[in-house]
């Protein structure tokens, strides 16, 4: 099976390799006709048994909870490449990549039957190894539409995302929802650009359509409406949290995710929004953003 995210192919191979039939249905927009003579950012085997042995010594990059701390997964780094492993009682998913790479292993589908949530993220993941050297970066955001353009808004969990872009759907004429957790933004012909993705947090929307970027907004919650544009290492500074927490202790996929961003925040503005959740905060930074 094929799909295509943010312009990447990706290629599944070996049992449960139709990804929307095993339950992932955000999925579906993505298949492509399969296409074996085109190139594909990322080439999944999903039925390889995997000993961790062969690999030789694991360097830990990073190890976080996963789905309310019921996974536990560890980021490693071997000496040709990166293995990634999540462990929810008996199972224990892994993902294998080499540097340099579009070929994934994967045991997935061998646990009966599937855990669809770890498989979702480790996809996710994996899509994420993949792509950041070709300069596309997964980023925990909800983002508008509005005339054409693209708006992000980004901030820590709680602090109202959801609700700022339901502010604008609400009462701001013509905005729709692109996705509201992990759009794809890269740059088109010198353009940052924002993809709808497979992942969409709880909110199922799962759209294969791209937008320019018109501005990234930083939340943050207030007593009042109050908003101003970030400085380029403020820019820089607000808008790496929100990209894959584990790059962060690479040191190459850092340098790759805050390539990306630097060539886009020369030509995209980024905003801090302190708010309220109400009608002004939305119309606010609508107003700011596209200059009425």
């Amino acid at each position: 099976m094929e799909y295509i995210v943010a312009q990447h192919r990706i290629r599944t191979i070996g049992r449960h390799s139709d990804l929307v039939a095993c339950g992932l249905r955000g999925f579906a927009p993505f298949a492509v006709q399969d296409e074996e003579d085109k190139s594909a950012a990322m080439v999944l085997y999903s039925d390889r048994e995997i000993d961790k042995s062969i690999y030789g010594e694991l360097t830990q990059v990073h190890t976080f909870g996963f789905e309310e701390e019921l996974a536990q997964c560890t980021l490693y780094r071997y000496s040709e490449g990166y293995l990634f492993e999540m462990v929810k009682a008996e199972s224990v998913y892994l993902f294998v990549k080499q540097f340099d790479s579009a070929v994934v292993l994967s045991n997935y589908a061998t646990f009966e039957p599937l855990d669809i949530s770890l498989l979702r993220f480790g996809l996710w993941m994996m899509f994420g190894l993949c792509t950041v050297g070709l300069g596309a970066i997964a980023i925990h955001s909800s983002v508008l539409v509005k005339d054409g353009g693209a708006v992000l808004c980004l901030g820590e969990s709680g602090t109202g995302k959801s609700t700022h872009t339901r502010l604008w759907r609400e009462h701001i004429e013509s905005t729709t929802l692109l996705n509201d957790d992990s759009p794809i933004i890269s740059l088109v012909d010198g353009v940052p650009t924002a993809f709808g993705s497979p992942w969409s947090g709880k909110t199922p929307c799962y759209r294969n359509l791209s937008y320019p970027i018109r501005g990234f907004i930083r939340l943050s919650q207030a007593p009042y409406n109050k908003i101003h544009r970030l400085p380029v290492l403020n820019a820089i500074g607000a808008l790496l949290p929100s990209c894959p927490p584990s790059f962060g202790y690479d040191e190459p996929l850092q340098d790759a995710v805050c390539d990306t961003l630097s060539a886009m925040i020369g030509s995209v503005p980024v905003y801090h929004l302190e708010c309220l959740p109400d009608a002004a905060a939305a119309q606010l930074s609508y107003n700011t953003i596209f200059n009425k």
